[in-house]
């Protein structure tokens, strides 16, 4: 994206794994190591790979609502006081047919996680 050696970079990391590869479109799953402002959709969109409806990012075209099809599944992260994990899990419900085998998807198979999921 930017040479290390660029005076103000800043260091912007992500892994991430194909779950599911449908005719035009794949479900992803991101794990940030880094959390850099629109992080998610430069660096997939540098690697051909643009977010569906992410005209800013490359997306041939918007969505008909003018959303991206950019979801957080689930989030973990440590409590400030209490200094304990806390873990949610949240599917799509807007209506959209990606979401819809996305939803499908995650409901029929068992997260990658040692937390049980609580899905809202």
């Amino acid at each position: 994206m930017v040479d290390s050696n660029q005076n103000g970079a800043q260091r912007a990391e992500l892994e991430y794994n194909i779950m599911v590869k449908w005719d035009h479109y794949m479900l992803l799953q991101i794990k940030l190591f880094t959390g850099r402002h629109h992080q998610i959709r430069a660096q997939l969109a540098h690697i051909g790979i643009p977010i569906k409806g992410d005209l800013k990012y490359g997306a041939q075209r918007s969505n008909p609502d003018g959303n991206i099809l950019l979801h957080s599944y689930h989030i973990k992260f440590k409590h400030p006081v209490k200094d304990e994990w806390i873990s949610h899990y949240a599917l799509p419900r807007e209506a959209n047919p990606l979401w819809d085998l996305t939803r499908l998807y995650f409901l029929n198979s068992k997260p990658n996680t040692s937390d049980k999921p609580n899905y809202y």
